[in-house]
């Protein structure tokens, strides 16, 4: 078990362990905003003044025009849904948002988990455009259209596949898209089916990724230089604090 565990996850721990201990806060200070503002949009939105308000900036539902749900997106994952404990969304920042930002780096933390939520959301438009009936389950209800769809779980999800990808953490990653399946499975609602369509699009961004690596050559992919942190990825490694990973 505890080489399991070494393997598993011995870089991962070991990058974030080396950042919290260097750099302490400094190194999660963008997660510890995204938690501040998430609190911050939980207290407005269940205030009578300021509901309205965090629904005309950071509300999305796929009856709105493109440009709109566009534009709300980016802050979107930071509106907790009103049906869910604000707790759990707190958690998932704290805990995936830190990670991806130690072991990632800022810009690409916030790329993927863009990424991931814009891939939510443009599948809701098209599992409602193929409707219910659609093959293999990716169709959607008509009624899904007026679904208020917030809250930082598609990038939390995405980001979690990445950075087990990133650190070859395979049995974690299977898990978590493992999990996403049952959910589906169990509960099939909008929110279970844009986590699957966030999983698609980062394993696309990750294969992506791989074949360009592989491209380059074994002078930045290859086992002798650490597939892990070589390439474009140095200096957000760097920036990170994480060391040398050997594939």
């Amino acid at each position: 078990m505890r080489r399991f565990a070494r393997r598993e996850w011995g870089t991962l721990y070991a990058a974030v362990r080396t950042a919290l201990v260097t750099r302490k806060w400094r190194a999660v200070a963008m997660t510890l905003g995204a938690v501040c503002l998430t609190g911050v949009f939980q207290v407005v939105q269940n205030q009578p003044w300021g509901y309205g308000l965090v629904q005309s900036i950071g509300s999305v539902r796929a009856e709105d025009p493109l440009w709109l749900a566009l534009l709300r997106t980016p802050l979107s994952l930071f509106v907790p849904a009103l049906d869910l404990p604000v707790w759990g969304a707190l958690a998932q920042i704290l805990l995936v948002f830190g990670i991806a930002e130690i072991c990632l780096g800022r810009p690409l933390t916030l790329l993927v988990a863009y990424a991931a939520t814009l891939a939510g959301t443009m599948y809701a438009r098209l599992g409602i455009a193929l409707g219910p009936d659609a093959p293999l389950g990716l169709g959607l209800p008509a009624s899904d259209a007026r679904v208020v769809d917030t809250g930082p779980s598609a990038a939390v999800v995405g980001l979690a596949v990445f950075v087990c990808w990133r650190h070859r953490a395979w049995v974690t990653g299977g898990l978590v898209v493992v999990a996403m399946v049952v959910e589906v499975l169990v509960k099939c609602n909008l929110a279970g089916k844009e986590h699957l369509a966030a999983i698609a699009a980062v394993l696309v961004v990750c294969a992506v990724l791989s074949w360009r690596q592989r491209r380059s050559g074994p002078s930045s992919g290859g086992r002798s230089s650490g597939g892990r942190s070589s390439g474009g990825w140095r200096k957000g490694s760097t920036r990170s604090g994480a060391p040398a990973i050997r594939s």
